[in-house]
Order: structure tokens, then sequence, then C-alpha cells
């Protein structure tokens, strides 16, 4: 099957040395990515991530550098594939993955970060190519993901049925008094996971899964206010919910 003959429209309105490798081609293909991956690196560094804008800076230039460098040799050395971008790909798969961790609490910390890394780096190389119109639309869908649809996803999850608590109780004897007041508030438990991290620390620690099955409590109560609830008994010496 042939390949599409579609000219970026960027690159059409900046005129033919934008789409030729050159000083000046070049230039604006790091600038702009480095400007794009430096907005994605700083909202995740304006949450206390880990990866913060010089990490998301540094992956995007690799990856752009190495599509720049691939055309090069594809046109001019008769190369015919693009093995550093390729090698970028995997390189920042993996970079990707060593920022995703495990909490003391069960729950995986840095996916986002992690998924928002390797997608910088595609953008990256997307600008490498010369695609500005791709880049600046997987940017802005980017940003969106990150700094919008949060609120959108908190929204959602705390108008579902099913959601995991972290549960400190100052006792283990204390957990079928805890277990009978949860089915008495019209909840269901479809879990109990006893959390090793904890287990010299005094307290009995569980990660819990809940089901709303009450229809009142569908209707009326947030999460939040459940676990507000449940976090007045005595014996509780901690709660919150599993994000």
């Amino acid at each position: 099957m042939p390949l599409l003959n579609i000219t970026d429209p960027i690159t059409a309105l900046l005129g033919d040395w934008a789409s030729n490798l050159n000083v000046f081609s070049i230039a604006l293909r790091i600038v702009l990515s480095l400007m794009l991956s430096a907005v994605v690196g700083w909202e995740r560094s304006s949450k206390r991530h880990s990866a913060g804008l010089r990490t998301f800076m540094a992956i995007s230039l690799a990856a752009t550098t190495a599509m720049i460098v691939d055309i090069y040799s594809m046109s001019a050395l008769g190369v015919t594939l693009p093995v550093v971008s390729a090698a970028t790909v995997i390189g920042s798969a993996m970079i990707s993955g060593n920022s995703v961790l495990f909490s003391s609490r069960n729950q995986i910390r840095g996916l986002t970060t992690s998924a928002g890394l390797f997608g910088t780096a595609i953008i990256g190389l997307a600008c490498g190519a010369g695609l500005f119109t791709l880049a600046l639309i997987a940017f802005v869908g980017m940003v969106f993901s990150l700094s919008v649809f949060p609120s959108l996803e908190r929204y959602l999850k705390d108008r579902s049925n099913h959601f995991e608590i972290h549960l400190e109780l100052k006792s283990k004897s204390n957990l079928q008094d805890f277990v009978t007041t949860i089915r008495r508030l019209g909840l269901t438990i479809d879990d109990i996971e006893s959390n090793p991290a904890y287990a010299n620390s005094g307290l009995a620690v569980y990660t819990i899964s809940v089901t709303i099955h009450s229809a009142e409590l569908k209707k009326y109560k947030k999460h939040s206010e459940i676990i507000s609830a449940l976090a007045t008994l005595d014996y509780v010496y901690h709660i919150e919910e599993m994000r």
C-alpha cells in the first residue's frame, strides 16, 4: 500500500526550509520540543512529582535529536531503519517504568508521570520529524489529560459504588467490630487484605474493598463523607480512600 503524501500544515505555512534539514529547521524542532516538554514537566513538578521539568525536557530533547539523526542517516547515508529513534523509544519506556513505585499502602505511585514521560518522548519524536501539527495536538491532549481530567476522574470515582480504603486499627481484635459497623451502614466488604508493611508498628493495617449497596448512601453520600464517619470510631487510628 503506498504511503500517504500528507504535508504538515504548519510546515507548509513556514515554507520549504522547515521541511528540510538545515540549521534553522533543526533549531526550530529542538526549541519547540523543549518548550512543549517544559510545560508538561512544570505541570508535574508543580504537583511535587519526582520527575519534573528537567527530566521531561531531557527526554524530549533526546527523542528529537534521535529523530533528526535518523532522518539524516536515512537520507544521506542510506540507512533503511530509524535505529536511533527505536532505541530512544525503548530507553524512554525503561525510564518511565522506573518512575513507577509501590507505596507501603499497596498503592501504585508515579504511573501518570511515567505515562507522561513516555508521551513526551513521542512528542519529541514528532518535533524531530517536522510534524509540528501532530506534536502540538498531542501536547494539548496531554496537558488536558494531566491538568483537567483529574478533576473529572475524582468526580466520577467519588460517585462510584466501589472504592478501596486504607485502614489502620489500634488492634486486630477491632476488625470484627469494624466489619459489623460497615455492614450496618449499608456497605459490603468485597475483600480484606492485611498489609505486612506495618507488621511491627503495633497497628493492624488492612486494605479493604467496599461496595455501597444501600440506596440512601448511593444517592446522598460521597466516599469522603462515609470515610469521615468511620474515622470517628474510637478504635480506628487512621483511615483514607485509596486513589
